[in-house]
């Protein structure tokens, strides 16, 4: 008898302990309901929508991951110039993609073909957005050397389409990138049912000037994308289901807690790009990761060690003084200007000719200094804080042909940096600076970057002689202010002719990096940094794009060293 009430105890004991469980489970969420209210999630009567089958973030077409970590930056082995900018510091970035290759001129001509079919430049409103997005193919051209070919051909020519592109400013670099973003986006919605099948294939017809696709329009006002056409946008349910095109509660645009839509592709910042290139994921050495690190492969030399490639040159760089390539035959790197993509073999991220072909466009403004008692995770300046523009009807303002933003460049070349059906941005104000921490102001090229007139408490003063105040003559970097403008007349010109320029930087210079087809070994160091007019172009410098990687540093099921629950 006391046997049986024990069992019986422990029977009720057990079955409390399950009911528990079960009342636990559901309150928590775990069969649809929220962990803050019990409130049930994704309902088809409506509520609050959120996809739950989300898993991980995509790979983007063209880009392989570089997973996070710290490394030595501005580490240069042979530091024979001794440049003041390559001051090591130790940063830490965080994990993003990168395209595997540069930017080639096939990539680059599809956009132009894209420019050219939606914005046709025989329109006056839309004359200037093509023909400012053509690289600049006259770099080819020398005084004294006979380029014509490349000149010609070098872009559009089939031989050269996997080649890297050249002739590209920095800022047609960042065009190109946004442009990029809108697109790649745009077939993600289409691929899953958010847009008409092959709506931004039929060029002409469905896609026109005041009817393209922005990916920010589209997040901030889904019935204005593509001008508003609800026969190429479409509702449905977020976590599957058919394409429907009604207006119940439960059928929704795609928007930021879909997970469908990646971050923008972008220019690698400066300590993302040296990362990569330096590639210490394959190196476990103490040295290697304290710096000792000199080229993008292991080694200390230019030449391929391995049995079967041994003497075969690892990247394309310039050998010598009237030596670009080597003598014909097996000792040649292969090229005398630049060479097609993955013509070398990849460092240990997957990343091909991070020395070598060409040098790279980074998205940092050029200073002489990393200021690592500032910041030291994620380095990166050259922000410029912005916000969407807010009309007086209290709803986002989207571009039209009537109100493109156009800049003219030091050669004269005009170029739109907004385009018909993306929205209108202006700089943060005192609403999203005041008592702040973190930031003061929108532009913050200049924080911190070692002049006086920089610092937090300097006060301005008015103008004095020669026309230039106290700001001018305070300032470390303030280079020549030329200035050009286009009217009826043509192209006019002002040169500033002031002695008291004494540097070639300003906020318009840009850090490129890298060793290209025409520099020496030197540069092929990942730490080594140049800097060059964000406006300006050249036969050795392209550009690869970079993109945040969202979520966890990696897709291990546990970090590293924690156990498996």
């Amino acid at each position: 008898m006391k046997i049986k009430k024990i069992m019986t105890m422990k029977a009720l004991l057990i079955l409390s302990i399950a009911i528990g469980f079960a009342s636990c489970s559901k309150s928590s969420g775990t069969k649809g309901g929220s962990r803050a209210t019990g409130w049930k999630i994704n309902d088809k009567n409506g509520g609050f929508q959120h996809n739950s089958k989300f898993s991980k973030q995509e790979t983007p077409p063209g880009m392989v991951p570089v997973e996070g970590g710290t490394f030595t930056m501005g580490k240069v082995q042979d530091d024979v110039m001794h440049d003041w900018n390559n001051t090591p510091s130790q940063q830490h970035v965080q994990s993003f993609f990168m395209d595997e290759t540069e930017v080639t001129n096939l990539m680059y001509t599809e956009y132009l073909f894209w420019l050219k079919t939606v914005f046709p430049p025989t329109e006056e409103n839309y004359k200037n957005i093509y023909t400012g997005a053509i690289p600049d193919t006259l770099v080819w051209r020398n005084r004294l050397g006979y380029n014509e070919t490349m000149t010609n051909n070098y872009l559009r020519h089939p031989a050269y389409s996997e080649y890297p592109v050249v002739g590209v400013n920095w800022i047609q670099a960042v065009e190109f990138s946004k442009w990029r973003t809108d697109r790649v986006n745009e077939n993600i919605l289409e691929r899953n049912g958010y847009l008409k099948k092959d709506a931004k294939i039929s060029l002409g017809t469905d896609v026109t000037a005041e009817s393209s696709f922005s990916t920010e329009t589209y997040l901030a006002a889904p019935t204005e994308t593509f001008g508003g056409n609800e026969d190429i946008v479409y509702k449905r349910e977020m976590n599957g289901g058919k394409k429907q095109v009604s207006d119940t509660a439960q059928n929704v645009y795609a928007q930021r807690n879909s997970g469908l839509l990646l971050p923008e592709y972008r220019l690698p910042t400066e300590a993302e790009w040296e990362y990569a290139a330096t590639s210490l994921v394959g190196n476990r050495e103490f040295n290697i990761y304290k710096g000792q690190k000199k080229y993008p492969w292991g080694g200390q030399y230019t030449r391929d060690g391995k049995r079967q490639t041994r003497g075969d040159q690892l990247a394309n760089f310039k050998q010598g003084k009237g030596d670009y390539g080597g003598i014909a035959g097996w000792s040649d790197d292969g090229a005398d200007i630049t060479n097609k993509v993955k013509s070398y073999p990849p460092n240990d991220f997957g990343l091909y000719d991070m020395a070598g072909n060409v040098a790279e466009w980074v998205a940092d403004v050029y200073r002489p200094m990393v200021d690592d008692e500032a910041n030291d995770f994620n380095y990166y300046r050259g922000n410029v804080y912005m916000k969407n523009k807010i009309g007086e009807d209290g709803t986002v303002e989207i571009v039209t042909a009537d109100n493109i933003a156009y800049d003219t460049l030091s050669n004269g070349k005009i170029m739109a940096r907004n385009l018909p059906g993306q929205l209108a941005q202006v700089p943060v104000d005192e609403n999203e600076t005041y008592l702040r921490q973190n930031f003061s102001t929108s532009d913050n090229k200049n924080y911190r970057d070692g002049d006086k007139a920089s610092t937090r408490y300097f006060n301005f003063s008015s103008s004095d002689d020669e026309g230039e105040g106290k700001e001018d003559k305070m300032r470390m970097y303030e280079s020549p202010k030329h200035s050009i403008s286009v009217d009826s007349s043509g192209i006019v010109k002002k040169y500033d002719k002031s002695d008291k320029r004494t540097t070639l930087v300003n906020n318009d210079v840009r850090v490129y990096k890298g060793g290209s087809w025409r520099d020496r070994a030197y540069w092929l160091d990942p730490a080594s940094r140049r800097y060059f007019p964000q406006d300006m172009a050249t036969d050795y410098i392209g550009f690869r794009n970079a993109m945040s990687k969202v979520g966890p540093k990696s897709n291990k099921k546990t970090p590293r060293g924690n156990p498996k629950y």
